[in-house]
C-alpha cells in the first residue's frame, strides 16, 4: 500500500483538510467527524486501496483500514493542522449516547494496546510460574525476575489515574500536565497510607470519605471533566501576566480538594454500583450472561457501544485482579474467525478467499474489523452463524467458570490469561473458543450465502 497515496484520497472524498474538525484512530479504524456531511463521498471513500468499509457511529464516519491505519493516519494528520486535538466547532447536533461512547472511546482507547501488553506479560508469567510450580515445585513468584516483571504488568493499574488523568486530559481540551498531577496525587505513597489506614483523615479540617483510588477509574474522569471547566473559567479571569503561574496552581488547589471530599466518592460509588449491577446479572445466570456477550460483543463492535463495556474490564481487573467479561468476547473474537473461515473455503471468489483468510488470522490475533466488514457482515449469514456460536461458547465458559487474571485483547496469544484460574474454568475457556470458532466455520460452510461474483469486489457493499 503507498500510504501517503492511501492518506490524500481519503482526505480529499473526506472533503479535503478544512472539513475535519476531529481526526483519531483506533486499533483498526480512522474515527474523523466532519463539519459538512455532505462533502463525504462515502462511494469513492469505500474503493480506494487499503480501505475495508466505510461505518457511520457515534457521530463518526469511521474507515476501517486494520492493522496499517496508524500508518495512514500518521500521513493524513501532516496535512491537518492541529490534527492531534479535538477543534472545538462542531455544529453537528450528536445524541447524548453518542457522545458518551464517544468520550469513552477517546479516553480508553489510547491505554488499550498498553494494557493489552501488560496482559500478555501477566499470561505468559502465569503459565511460568505454573509450571515451575507443578513440575518442579518451585515458587517462582518470589524471585526478583517474576517480582520485577510482574510490576511491569501491573503498573498500567496501580497508575491508572495517571494514565486515565492524560487520556482523559486529552478528550476534556484541558491541561494534561495538570491532569496527570492530580491522578498522580491519588497514587501518592503516603496519601495512599492514610487513606487506607485506620485513622480518620481530614483536609482541612474536614473529614474525607476514605477510599483507596490507585486503580480507581470513574473519580480521575470526573475530575478532569470538571476540570476542564475551571481551567477555562481560570484563563477568562486571571490577568495574562501571573496566568502561566495562577491557572495551574489555583487549578490544583481547588481540583484535589474537589475531588477527594466530592467526585471521589461519587467516582467509586459509581464504579461499584455499575460492577455490582454486572455482577448481580452474572450470578443471575452466568450462562446467559456470557451468551449475551459472545454472541453480541461483535455487534457492539459494529455501533462502536463495545466501548460502553470496557470500562467493566478494566475496573474489575485493577479492583479484584481478574474479568470475565472479555472471556466472553473472546468467544465472540474466535467465532468472527471461524465464520471468515467458512466464507473462506466456501467462496469460489478468488479476491474475498484472500480477504477473509487474512481477516481470519488477523480475528484470531483480536482484531475482528476486517473478518466483520470484509467477509461476514457483507455477506450476513456468516455473521448470523458467528453470534450463534459465540453465544454458545460464551454461554459454556460462563457456566464453567471462566475468568482472566489480566484485561487482554482476545486471541490465541492471550489464553494463557485464562490458565491460572482454575482447572475448570480454563477448560471451559479453551471448549467455549473452540466451540465458538470451529463451529462457526463448519455452520457458515453448511449454510452457505450469495457469492459475491469475480467482477468488481471492492465496489460490491
Amino acid at each position: 500500500m503507498n500510504y501517503s497515496k492511501t492518506a490524500d484520497e481519503i482526505l480529499r472524498f473526506l472533503g479535503g483538510e478544512n472539513n475535519i474538525i476531529e481526526l483519531t484512530h483506533c486499533m483498526t479504524r480512522l474515527r474523523v467527524k466532519v463539519k459538512d456531511s455532505h462533502k463525504v463521498n462515502k462511494d469513492r471513500l469505500s474503493k480506494i486501496e487499503g480501505v475495508i468499509t466505510i461505518v457511520e457511529s457515534m457521530g463518526q464516519i469511521q474507515i476501517v483500514i486494520g492493522n496499517k491505519v496508524v500508518k495512514v493516519y500518521e500521513e493524513i494528520a501532516m496535512n491537518i493542522p492541529n490534527s492531534d486535538k479535538v477543534i472545538n466547532d462542531n455544529k453537528t447536533n450528536d445524541k447524548v449516547w453518542n457522545k458518551v461512547l464517544s468520550t469513552i472511546a477517546g479516553i480508553f482507547t489510547p491505554i488499550i494496546p498498553a494494557i493489552a501488553g501488560s496482559g500478555m506479560i501477566k499470561g505468559i508469567l502465569s503459565v511460568v510460574a505454573m509450571y515451575y510450580s507443578n513440575k518442579h515445585g518451585i515458587d517462582i513468584k518470589e524471585m526478583d525476575t517474576y517480582i520485577i516483571l510482574n510490576a511491569l504488568a501491573d503498573a498500567i493499574f496501580y497508575f491508572m489515574p495517571i494514565m486515565l488523568g492524560y487520556t482523559s486530559a486529552k478528550m476534556f481540551k484541558t491541561n494534561e500536565i495538570i491532569a496527570m498531577v492530580i491522578g498522580a496525587t491519588l497514587c501518592y505513597p503516603a496519601f495512599v497510607s492514610f487513606m487506607t489506614g485506620d485513622s480518620e483523615v481530614s483536609l482541612f479540617g474536614l473529614t474525607l470519605t476514605k477510599a483507596s483510588y490507585t486503580s480507581s477509574v470513574i473519580p480521575i474522569i470526573i475530575a478532569v471533566w470538571v476540570l476542564s471547566y475551571v481551567e477555562k473559567y481560570l484563563k477568562k479571569f486571571i490577568p495574562e501576566v501571573v496566568k502561566i503561574i495562577m491557572v495551574p496552581t489555583l487549578s490544583l488547589l481547588i481540583i484535589l480538594p474537589a475531588t477527594l471530599f466530592l467526585f471521589g466518592p461519587i467516582g467509586i460509588y459509581i464504579g461499584n454500583s455499575i460492577n455490582f449491577l454486572y455482577k448481580f446479572i452474572y450470578e443471575f445466570s452466568p450462562g446467559l450472561c456470557g451468551a449475551f456477550i459472545g454472541g453480541l460483543w461483535c455487534v457492539l463492535v459494529i455501533f462502536g457501544a463495545h466501548r460502553a463495556l470496557v470500562p467493566i474490564g478494566i475496573n474489575d481487573v485493577a479492583k479484584t485482579g481478574r474479568q470475565n467479561i472479555l472471556a466472553f468476547a473472546g468467544a465472540a473474537n474466535f467465532s468472527q474467525a471461524g465464520a471468515a473461515l467458512g466464507v473462506f473455503f466456501k467462496t469460489k471468489n478468488k479476491d474475498l478467499k484472500t480477504i477473509s483468510m487474512s481477516a481470519t488470522i488477523t480475528a484470531l490475533f483480536g482484531i475482528t474489523e476486517p473478518a466483520i466488514y470484509g467477509a461476514n457482515l457483507r455477506l450476513k449469514k456468516p455473521m448470523i452463524c458467528a453470534v450463534i456460536c459465540g453465544a454458545i461458547g460464551g454461554a459454556i465458559m460462563g457456566i464453567g467458570g471462566a475468568f482472566g487474571n489480566a484485561f487482554a485483547n482476545q486471541g490465541i496469544l492471550t489464553i494463557p490469561v485464562y490458565a491460572e484460574v482454575g482447572l475448570r474454568g480454563f477448560i471451559s475457556y479453551l471448549i467455549g473458543i473452540s466451540i465458538a470458532f470451529f463451529g462457526s466455520a463448519i455452520l457458515t460452510y453448511i449454510v452457505g450465502f450469495e457469492d459475491i461474483p469475480s467482477r468488481g469486489m471492492k465496489g460490491e457493499e
